[in-house]
Order: structure tokens, then sequence, then C-alpha cells
């Protein structure tokens, strides 16, 4: 029987040598421990062979390398495991540094993390300069930061400043920019061209590249402790040492070894290894595997879908209509009249031109978002979707206008955030083609789409609304239709507990201080801004109702709601926003004596609400398992990534203390906090 391995080496007649990365079975190349031994094989044929020149180079189309194989992390059990794991990549790629012979590597698509370090190995860097080209160290969002000695030699290659740019914020670069940076040495448009480009580099013994001596200067023992500071603090302006520690122990190593060969892999490997063992770098790796998951839901020969047409070009229609121009898809836009799609083409064109650099694509792009008033797109489109008011009778009355004009396979999805499909199916007379496909705010900048499935809803239109939200390069999350799918069900009660303390009198700063230091991204009133409150009010109202909870105070919401302030997209709200950021709170909010903050019961009376509808809605089935709830929260709401989700969060802390504490709450507060049934499943589960 044939072994198929990963690596392959082949001598030309000009004595180069091609060491060609393919891993077997493997949709992309990764540098997992058995392809590093291999590597280390092919390494010592090399020793033997001398020839003239290496060329590294991937078999694959996808790209060069994505990186070290991140399921090998999940695997290390304290941090002698994690050194022995680094020390073999380092000596294998300190071993291809230092042939004797000019190395090259000829990059295309994707060079990431371990693929990037590989390519640092070598002596040169060639690369494909199209839109596919991704060269970058996200290691940092791992929660750790590279370990086979890109530490060391990005600082060589680039400088301080631009190699500690690329670790500290984990940023891909892409074309020229590459190019400018230094990463790369020589480019060409096609892949073709790269072996030619790669034997040019061998024949011609081009100097290999430095930064220049200002650049140097930076990693000079004087200059780097007075950089330290600055540079810590404007890490701190993003993430806090508790909860992410790994930028703050990149910018540690280069203060203390400043990228010096003799002392910096090895503090290199020592620090990365205490980095992989902890809760952070742990549940982001978990983080990063649920990712995946969710990308590789769906068919294998998923249905053709061409066209999409959008009724409702409100903020919500309109930026869904524009993501799909933006992926290709042929949009029509549909809406009562065309003074009413005007706001949706222009931010449609601020899309358009953030996102695409080449004059031409933006241009197509444009092409494929029509204006269409009349509908006529109804009867050509694979998908139509409904992003109308929230109100389940205007709903039903637009299916039953609709239904007859649309094509017979076509998919009907709705955008509603709240209401159960059952409810606006019965306007169907093939209520097997309605399905949820609930977009979050801003559509462009948050990756999950809520595939609801109604009792009705066909197998075959689940699988076109997952095959759509993939070719939209979102990350579909299927659930049953239930008062607020997941993630709004959850999110009411957190919020809503957030109008509890504000009614007590408890600042808005406090509130979503106690939330930030949790290690959320932003705090429940801040992201109810963000939201929309008119939105925040309508779901919450139509959720709490659905499932018999009573609700808060509501005067404050229903006051800045009845004074058109919305949040965010209004400028004023609980907050003021100005350019998209908050600028303190609204003077409009009533003036009241604030009540004695206790920060962690605050904190708990958030995140603790927030865990036991988690746990409600997994005792329900309205999502299949733990990772799929914590996917929707990390990738709907932005839950704390490091803590890896509500119920990974719950079991660090232990079942037993949540639901304490839990029985605490609600002697003090109320039977809101009573613990969910639910929570006895979870022990059991321990």
């Amino acid at each position: 029987m044939t072994v198929r391995t990963a690596w392959t080496l082949s001598v030309d007649p000009d004595r180069i040598a091609w060491l060609t990365l393919d891993k077997p079975d493997a949709g992309a190349n990764a540098l997992s421990r058995d392809v590093l031994t291999e590597l280390d094989a092919r390494l010592a044929d090399l020793e033997r062979i001398a020839p003239r020149g290496v060329v590294v180079i991937s078999g694959k189309d996808s790209g060069f390398v994505a990186g070290a194989d991140v399921k090998e992390f999940t695997t290390l059990k304290d941090t002698a495991d994690a050194e022995a794991l680094i020390d073999h990549g380092q000596r294998v790629l300190a071993r291809l540094e230092h042939l004797p012979c000019p190395t090259v590597a000829a990059l295309h698509g994707f060079a990431l993390g371990g693929g990037l370090e590989l390519a640092l190995a070598c002596r040169y860097r060639v690369a494909v300069e199209d839109e596919r080209l991704a060269l970058g160290l996200p290691e940092v969002m791992l929660g750790i930061h590279p370990g086979f000695g890109g530490t060391v030699r990005a600082v060589h290659l680039l400088g301080a400043l631009d190699a500690l740019d690329l670790m500290l914020t984990g940023r891909t670069v892409r074309g020229r920019k590459a190019r400018a940076l230094g990463l790369v040495d020589l480019a060409c448009a096609s892949r073709a061209e790269l072996p030619a480009l790669a034997r040019r580099c061998i024949f011609e013994a081009r100097p290999a590249r430095r930064p220049n001596w200002w650049r140097r200067l930076v990693s000079s023992p004087l200059v780097r402790p007075w950089l330290r500071n600055r540079l810590r603090a404007t890490v701190a302006r993003r993430v806090r040492e508790a909860h992410y520690p790994a930028p703050y122990a990149i910018i540690d190593l280069w203060v203390r070894h400043g990228a010096d060969p003799r002392t910096g892999y090895e503090a290199e490997k020592r620090s990365i290894a205490k980095l992989a063992v902890t809760a952070t770098a742990r549940n982001l790796v978990r983080v990063f595997l649920l990712q995946d998951a969710l990308k590789s839901q769906g068919s294998k020969q998923p249905p053709t879908i061409e066209r999409v047409h959008v009724i409702g070009a409100g903020v919500m229609g309109g930026d869904i209509a524009a993501w799909c121009a933006l992926r290709g898809l042929r949009v029509t836009l549909q809406d009562r009249a065309e003074r009413y799609v005007q706001p949706a083409l222009v931010r449609a064109e601020a899309l358009f031109e953030k996102r695409i650099r080449d004059v031409a694509a933006r241009d197509a792009a444009r092409a494929r978002l029509v204006v269409d008033i009349e509908g006529a797109g109804l009867a050509t489109a694979d998908v139509v979707i409904e992003a109308i008011v929230e109100d389940a009778a205007v709903k039903r009355t637009l299916y039953a206008d609709i239904e007859a004009r649309m094509k017979p396979d076509a998919v009907l999805a709705t955008n509603t955030s709240s209401i159960v499909l059952e409810e606006l199916a019965a306007a169907l007379a093939t209520p097997g083609k309605l399905v949820g496909l609930h977009f979050f705010n801003p559509v462009a900048q948050m990756p999950l789409v809520e595939i609801v499935c109604g009792a009705a809803s066909a197998p075959a239109s689940i699988t076109t609304a997952i095959a759509l939200t993939r070719k939209l390069d979102k990350l579909p999350l299927p659930c049953r239709s239930a008062p607020g799918f997941v993630v709004n069900r959850v999110l009411v009660p957190y919020m809503f507990e957030a109008m509890h303390m504000a009614a007590e009198g408890h600042s808005i700063a406090s509130i979503d201080a106690a939330a930030k230091d949790f290690g959320m991204p932003m705090g429940p009133v801040e992201l109810a801004d963000t939201v929309g409150l008119d939105v925040c009010l309508h779901v919450g109202r139509i959720v709490s109702q659905a499932l018999g909870r009573s609700m808060p105070d509501l005067s404050q919401l229903e006051a800045r709601v009845a004074a058109g302030e919305l949040g965010r997209k209004s400028n004023r709200g609980f907050y003021l926003w100005e350019a998209g950021r908050t600028r303190g709170a609204n003077p409009a909010l009533p003036t009241q004596p604030t009540a004695a903050t206790d920060a962690g019961d605050l904190q708990d009376r958030l995140v603790l609400a927030l865990a036991n509808e988690s746990v409600a809605v997994l005792r329900a089935g309205i999502v299949e398992s733990a990772d799929r709830l914590d996917s929707a929260l990390i990738f709907g709401a932005g839950y704390a990534p490091f803590r890896g989700g509500p119920m990974q969060a719950a079991r660090e802390r232990g079942v037993d203390d949540c639901v304490a504490r839990l029985k605490t709450l609600t002697a003090r507060y109320g039977a809101r906090f009573s613990p969910d049934v639910g929570w006895e499943s979870m022990r059991a589960a321990r």
C-alpha cells in the first residue's frame, strides 16, 4: 500500500530543489507535528544533496500554509507538553534557515501564523500579488504569540515597529502592502509565474532584505524600555492584560530580548508554552474550532444561488442587499418608493468603497445591486429575503401577495428578529418554503446568521438558507423557531436587568463597566444603543410576553424611543454618539440619587441572568448543543471570547456556584433569578 506523504522533494536539471507541501486529505496545509517531522527528514536529504537552491512551495490551490495545526493545542496537558511541541517546530525551521544555499518561499493565497513563520525561515519570499494574498501572524487571536521563531525573525526582517504591529493586532497584510512592508521580495500576477520568480532569486543571489538603520535603532537596549509603556498603553485601549495576556507577553519578549537570536528563541518557547495552557488560550482555541464547525456546515453540493430579491430597504434590508451584491450575487431591492431605497444605496456605496479596492470590481458590485420598486425580481430570485416592519400581520399580508409571483423552488426567508415562523407560515400555500435568516446589525461586521427552522420548513429550504449564508461568508447557526430564537432570547433578560439597575438608580456607566470588567466588549446599555432602542423595546416585549415573563420599569427606555433617541443610528440614546462612538451619557436622562454600587453584585446580576437564560434555551432544544449556544452568543452578541461562551464560562466557574449565586440573587432581587431546571442536566453532564 502506498503511503501518501505531505512533502515531495524533486531536483531539476539546474540543481534547484523543489520542496512541495500538499497535506493529504486536507483542503489547506497546516504545520502539524507529523508535517514538521516529515519536513525535518526532507531537510536532512537536502543537506546531503547540497542543491544550488531550495524553493518551498504549496501544492494546494487554497494557499501556502494556514498555520500550525490548532487542534494539537487542545491535547497539551501542561507547559512541558507545550514546550516540547514548540521546541520541535523551532528546531525544524532553524534547520531550514541554516541550509547553506539560497532558500525561497513561493507564496500564493494565505501564509498565516506558522505558515508565515515557515516563510520567514527562508532567505527570500516571492508571492502572487492578487486579492487572495493574505500574510499575517494572527496567533494573538488564539491567546498565544508566534512560537516557531516568528517573534525573532519578523523583527529582523521588518524592524520592531512593523513586526510588533503585525503580532499585536493579528491583522493580515494583502497585495502591494506586503511588498511595501518587506514581507515579499518579488511579486507576480499569477501562480504560473511563481516558479520563475523563485528561480530568479536563486540565480541572482539577491542580498537578503534588512530593515534600515533607524528601524534597527528602535530595537536597541536604550530605546526598548522607553517604548514599552507606550506599547502597553496602546494595547490596553483594546484589551486588558488579565483577560488577554498574549499581546503584553509579546511586548515583554521584545523589551527583554530585542529579538536577539541567542536568547530570543528560548524565551519565545517558554513564553508561548506558558500562554498555551492558560484558560484564555484554551477558550480562544475552542472558539476557533467552534467557528470552523459552523463554517463546515452545508451540503457538499450546495444548491446554485445567483439571484436574491430583498423586500424592505431599511437599515437591515438595505445592508443585507448590499452585502449580497458585495459577495457576487445579483440583487434586486424593493420598497414602497425610490426615496426609501436611496439611503440604502448611499450605505452600499460606502461599503463598496471600503471593501473593494479594485475600481472595476467595485463598479461590478454596484451593477449587481438594482432598485426594483415594482418587484420584478421576484420572478427570477432563488431566495427572497423579507426585511420589512416587525409586525406579523403585515408580513403575512406581504407573503400572500408575493408567493404566487415567486419561482416554485425559490425560498422565502424572513429576517424577523423575534416572531416565530409558525405565526408567519399560516399565510403561505406552501409553508415549507419559509425559513428565517436572522442577520445581526451591523450586517457587514456581525458574522452570525441564525437559520430559523419552523415546524413546516422543508429540508431543502434549510439547505438553501445555509448555502446562501456560507456564500455570503457568514456563519450559519440552525435553531428551532421560538420567541426571540437564540441570541435575542438570551439578550432580553441581560439587557432588561440593566433596565432594572437603572431604575434602582445605578448609573449607566457603572452598569456597563460591570459587564466590561467581566470581559464583554461593551456593556448592555451601550449594546442596546447599538442595536437600536426601538428594536430592543419591541423585541423585549414580544419575547417577554410570549414567555410569560414580567418586565422591568421601562420608562427610561420608552422615553428615549418616544423622543426619537434610538441610539447610535440617531446619534442619541442612553449615550450621545458621534461617528459611531459614544461621547458620554445623554444629558436628557433623568437625574436621581445614584445607588450604592457593588461591582461584583452588578456583574453577577448581568452575567448570570444571561447564563440562566442560556441554560433555558438549551433545555428547550432551541439549539442542538452547548457548543452551538456558545457559538451563537460569541459570534452573534460579542460574548467575551476569552471566556469561551456562557456555557463554557459557567462550567469553569462551577455549576454549583452558579446555582447557589442565582438562589442568593433570587432572595435579594426576585423570582427572575430562579435557577432554570436545566442546570441539573449541566451538573449531570460534568
